[in-house]
């Protein structure tokens, strides 16, 4: 009984932390969402980007949205957001 009683602040912290994670990465998708829509038509990345959007929008429009899902999708698009951005020319 005692293990149990000294595990509930810890099993509360968990469920605290996960929570705040899920909320970070909820918002930086939205983030992403704004900066993938900026990507010029003209792009070779306007493509790629139109996609990871639709698919971050699809998972953020669920009422519980995957985190396992969120994340390669945040990956894929902070990399399509970088090398866009490379190919704009220095003035």
């Amino acid at each position: 009984m005692g293990h149990r009683r000294g595990s509930q602040p810890a099993d509360l912290l968990i469920f605290s932390m996960a929570k705040r994670i899920s909320s970070n990465l909820v918002l930086m998708a939205k983030i992403l969402l704004d900066r993938l829509e900026r990507i010029s038509a003209d792009s070779g990345w306007a493509h790629q980007a139109s996609g990871v959007r639709a698919s971050l929008a699809k998972i953020l429009s669920q009422e519980d949205s995957d985190l396992e899902q969120i994340s390669p999708l945040l990956e894929l698009g902070f990399m399509i957001l970088e090398t866009a951005a490379g190919e704009i020319p220095e003035k």
